[in-house]
């Protein structure tokens, strides 16, 4: 219930009134403060009039006023600039700071229709609790939450190509290298790719991107996925005997090759062909980061990964045994999902980093420009009304999700915000 009186104290939906503390001064609230999430008061610069008395500090929030001495706030110094302690329940008549000074206490009113609409979000048995009344949001408040989670969305994924450009001492080319070979395990491979990428540095790739086959060895081999004995298989032994040799050369150690997963996935994404087509990306001799920056168009972006197989495998999914043939390359949703989740966020994290607006908006605009995501948590948003034409609406929903409805943050949602002060 804290988080509901933290909320209800910083939109001052307490109602109006003549409040009084509990010592009966005459209480008027000028400004709740800004709300603090770190350590200390909950509200910092608040600004309240006592009997007519301006007072300018910091607030605290707890369900019950005993709280404060059962987080020894009296003994805490950062606590002796509180000015107001606002509680739901009144179980303790007098509070003292480390000063030995008593604070002002007021029992916040909290409407009952706000109460009521929040203990049904909060407690309802469903992953979108809202999920039977998001049609009554006007299109208009879904658009500006929508360009707002998208935001929030890439910033997130920003953090993450931050720390690895600190732990890659910012070479953006690398960076890119781990981020995409991540993606590459398409959900179910997501860590395993991305500790294939981190063994094999990106520059022993492109020493031998003259030859596809030593690249292909390097990754197959460093997956562990060159460590039988296939003595029918000439293509199988080749890739052995050259990771071999690469393999004492550059002191590598490979991978157990039980992290990579293939059960209750389609064969076209089996660990060996995704590895397959990342090495073909990755071994193309060229600086990955300069390819992306030139690009342009949407259909720019997508030509990045369109390329075809070495002919072993399109007979093949995995080694030693044959199947029909089929053309393994990479198909236009799951090129999208590459984009979604590596270039674009790569593109925003640079504009960010070099303080260039143009390549934040190009991550923006590519985000529209390509389909909507189909999936398990964009379909129930969809079949309750909500529009999401285009990626960067997919992506926002799937951070509202993620980040709101299965924390049960519904009042730090702006569609909860206006679900809990709705009559009715």
């Amino acid at each position: 219930m804290e988080r509901l009186l933290h909320y209800v104290w910083k939109h001052r939906l307490y109602g109006s009134g003549d409040f009084k503390t509990s010592e009966g001064a005459r209480l008027e609230i000028i400004d709740p403060g800004t709300h603090n999430t770190d350590a200390g008061p909950d509200f910092f610069n608040a600004k309240i009039k006592l009997d007519g008395k301006l007072w300018a500090g910091n607030v605290e929030i707890h369900t019950y006023a005993s709280d404060w001495y059962k987080h020894r706030h009296n003994n805490d110094k950062a606590y002796n600039s509180v000015i107001l302690h606002v509680v739901e329940h009144l179980d303790e008549s007098r509070i003292d700071n480390l000063l030995g000074s008593p604070i002002p206490q007021w029992m916040m009113p909290i409407p009952e229709t706000i109460r009521e609409n929040y203990l049904y979000l909060a407690n309802h048995d469903c992953p979108i609790p809202c999920l039977n009344r998001i049609r009554e949001i006007p299109e208009i408040y879904w658009m500006d939450w929508k360009n707002a989670l998208t935001a929030e969305r890439l910033e997130r994924k920003t953090q993450t190509i931050f720390q690895l450009l600190q732990n890659y001492s910012d070479d953006w080319n690398e960076v890119l290298y781990i981020t995409l070979a991540r993606n590459f395990g398409f959900g179910i491979n997501n860590d395993a790719f991305e500790r294939l990428a981190k063994s094999l540095p990106l520059r022993y790739i492109l020493k031998h991107s003259d030859s596809p086959h030593q690249v292909e060895a390097l990754f197959l081999g460093q997956a562990g996925l060159l460590e039988e004995e296939i003595p029918d298989d000439d293509y199988y032994r080749s890739l052995q005997q050259e990771y071999r040799f690469l393999g004492k050369k550059y002191e590598l150690h490979p991978l157990d090759a039980s992290l990579f997963k293939s059960l209750r996935i389609r064969p076209n994404n089996f660990p060996h062909i995704k590895i397959i087509q990342l090495a073909g990306f990755t071994g193309a001799g060229q600086n990955l980061f300069s390819r992306i920056l030139e690009k342009e168009t949407i259909r720019d972006f997508q030509s990045l990964f369109f390329s075809d197989v070495p002919a072993y495998w399109e007979t093949h999914y995995r080694f030693g045994k044959s199947s029909p043939r089929r053309k393994k390359s990479l198909g236009l949703s799951a090129i999208h999902i590459l984009l979604i989740n590596t270039v674009i966020p790569v593109l925003f994290a640079y504009g960010k980093k070099k303080n260039r607006e143009e390549w934040m908006q190009k991550a923006f605009d590519l985000l529209e420009a390509i389909p909507s995501e189909k999936n398990h948590i964009v379909y129930p948003f969809i079949h309750a009304g909500v529009k999401s034409a285009h990626a960067g609406d997919s992506q926002a929903l799937i951070q509202l999700r993620k980040e709101y409805c299965d924390r049960k943050k519904c009042i730090f949602c702006r569609i909860g915000h206006r679900l809990l002060a709705r009559e009715g």
